[in-house]
């Protein structure tokens, strides 16, 4: 097998760390990683300074990344408010992989991001995917997205934001050394196929509307007529489950494609309404909003969240590949937190993709591409799929 997971429930660090290692050294009878990812949960606070040291020395990866997660994934199993450590490992022949560590400095000019490998737009047709884990307080993941555009266009970037601790309590991994804060991240060139699901689990409703006159997040005219307004003359005509939903929190669909004669489920990006002017019926999004782009309002329940992410996995069903494994990087908003049943995300990857290698966290915010463009999301479960023919 060129790809391992492993995950350990054990209190104490210790056994975790050996029991992990293990697994993956058995899974991979004896072949080098090329690549390990680890995720660990903050009740082995005390000791984070030695994960990264030991797995190091004892897997030897050629590559290693990982951060701390408020609730950590591992096989088909969500590990919410427990101790988890998972360790996920891949030998990827024909790869290239080049690390990084990112550093933020504020300056009179915004946030400045240094770090990234000046060899980044070399064999662009060879790049597979970027995996980018952050620190929330410390780094600007949307300037990381914006830089590798420019370099990497095309190019998946997917990973999460460390979780679980509060300023400066989340640590970041890289090699044999943890680190406090900013960012770190593996760039994939050659090696497997790497295919990414981001599944924002939100459905439409009403019509698409285009947006007539807006002012950077503010949208004050949905075809000619004040959002609000919009949305108080679809509410009478929705389902009662619908108008409820409404009432908890509405989002908006932006199209990714405007020119599209009709829309569906995964044409959009969804963004936040975070407030509505009742005096002028503008909204306020959480995104960038510019005339003549096409919305949609949407809602968000757990059924909805299933629904979209099971018919993500099911287009992959007809994928014919080898083997399979995954990286799964959700909000930590899913979880218990949406649906009524323990480990939703990853037991649903592995009902429809399975059974295969597993690991990840659930995040305080999602990395991840739709349309074929890098957003950082959330509520989202982005995950990154590794084929082999």
């Amino acid at each position: 097998m060129p790809f391992a997971a492993a995950l350990s429930n054990r209190p104490a660090l210790q056994p975790a760390l050996d029991e992990t290692c293990q697994a993956i050294a058995t899974a991979l009878d004896g072949q080098r990683p090329d690549l390990a990812c680890v995720f660990v949960s903050h009740h082995y606070s005390a000791r984070f300074d030695e994960i990264a040291d030991q797995l190091q020395a004892t897997l030897g990866a050629k590559a290693l990344i990982g951060c701390t997660g408020d609730s950590i994934a591992g096989g088909s199993v969500e590990c919410e408010d427990e101790p988890a450590l998972s360790v996920w490992c891949a030998v990827l022949p024909g790869a290239t992989l080049t690390t990084f560590q990112l550093t933020f400095e504020q300056t009179p000019d915004g946030l400045l991001c240094s770090g990234l490998p000046d060899d980044l737009g070399e064999n662009l047709a060879d790049t597979r995917a970027v995996l980018f884990l952050g620190d929330p307080y410390s780094s600007l993941p949307q300037s990381v997205i914006d830089l590798l555009a420019g370099e990497l266009p095309g190019v998946p970037v997917v990973g999460g934001m460390a979780s679980g601790g509060g300023p400066g309590e989340n640590r970041l991994f890289l090699y044999d050394q943890m680190i406090e804060s900013g960012a770190v991240g593996v760039v994939i060139r050659g090696g497997p196929r790497v295919r990414t699901i981001v599944s924002q689990g939100c459905r439409p409703i009403g019509s698409t509307f285009v947006v007539t006159k807006a002012d950077r997040n503010i949208i004050y005219e949905l075809g000619g007529i004040p959002p609000l307004e919009r949305l108080q003359k679809l509410y009478p005509d929705l389902p009662p489950r619908d108008q409820q939903l409404v009432e908890n929190g509405v989002h908006l669909g932006v199209a990714m494609n405007e020119y599209q004669d009709s829309f569906q489920r995964g044409d959009f990006l969804i963004v936040n309404v975070h407030g509505a002017d009742r005096t002028t019926g503008a909204l306020s999004t959480g995104g960038l909003m510019r005339v003549g782009q096409t919305v949609q309002f949407h809602i968000r329940d757990a059924d909805t969240a299933d629904e979209d992410l099971r018919h993500l996995l099911q287009r992959g069903q007809s994928i014919p590949c080898s083997q399979r494994a995954a990286l799964l990087f959700s909000c930590n908003g899913r979880g218990s937190r949406m649906f009524s049943v323990l480990n939703h995300d990853a037991a649903a990857i592995q009902e429809l993709l399975g059974p295969l290698p597993l690991a990840g966290f659930f995040a305080q915010g999602e990395l991840g591409p739709v349309g074929g463009k890098n957003y950082i999301h959330g509520f989202t479960a982005s995950i990154v799929l590794f084929e082999e023919d």
